[in-house]
């Protein structure tokens, strides 16, 4: 009789990963190269009031902030 061989296995899967391929959070943070998040909190109004001030104009909310930190003096 053969065995059965499948791809299915039971176990740990971060066991059978290859080690010197496994991403680290260093090796992470660097793909990100100098690029930061930012996180605040607006109240549902200011949200409300952003999104369709990016809508009219166009841009995302993303593009906006973004011009408007750009255009901020050293």
């Amino acid at each position: 009789m053969s065995k059965n061989t499948t791809t299915l296995r039971a176990g740990r899967p971060s066991a059978r990963v290859d080690k010197t391929k496994a991403a680290t959070l260093a090796s992470l943070a660097d793909d990100a190269g100098s690029m930061k998040r930012v996180n605040f909190e607006l109240s549902a109004e200011q949200h409300a009031k952003l999104k369709i001030h990016s809508a009219k104009v166009g841009k995302s909310i993303k593009e906006l902030l973004t011009e408007y930190v750009v255009g901020l003096p050293d």
